[in-house]
């Protein structure tokens, strides 16, 4: 990190570029964008969390460990798998407790390292951008970040399974 604010410092000073004004302007660039996102950054909490608290992601993640199983999903995956996709502190926690309930060289832990290397906080990442540049999110961006996820997470079980065999 010192050695790229020295490349940044040395190159203001060839180019007589004054650094620091250009500095702060992209700080209040920033700032104000960073303000921007608040309001929707606050209802995707919100709503994450009503989600979780309610009991709702245990819920539908009972529903669907039987058929996952059946595919060769590990159960303890699933709350992982539905939370992922809309909170990333939420998934960083479900993934925690597998951690903690199995042994890290487990498949159930494996697998869900993958799940978290290979998916993206799909909701939250559409909301933030979408505020940031002002426009409305289209279908398409839902239909192709939910099918990258999905994918993502077909291909866990599969890639530890042939990754660690």
């Amino acid at each position: 990190m010192p050695l790229i604010l020295a490349a940044v410092l040395l190159c203001g000073l060839i180019r007589r570029t004054d650094v620091v004004t250009l500095f702060c302007e992209g700080a209040a660039e920033n700032l104000r964008t960073a303000v921007s996102l608040l309001p929707m950054l606050i209802l995707l909490i919100t709503a994450v969390e009503m989600f979780t608290a309610s009991g709702a992601a245990d819920a539908l993640s009972r529903a669907v460990a039987p058929l996952a199983a059946r595919l060769g999903f590990p159960a303890e995956c699933t709350p992982l798998m539905l939370v992922r996709p809309i909170s990333g502190s939420a998934s960083l926690a479900v993934l925690e407790g597998i951690l903690s309930k199995n042994l890290p060289d487990s498949f159930a832990a494996r697998t869900a390292s993958v799940m978290m290397g290979a998916t993206e906080t799909t909701l939250y990442t559409i909301a933030a951008y979408s505020a940031a540049v002002g426009e409305k999110p289209r279908p398409q961006m839902f239909i192709a970040s939910f099918a990258a996820d999905i994918t993502g997470f077909i291909l866990a079980p599969l890639v530890t399974r042939l990754w660690f065999a």
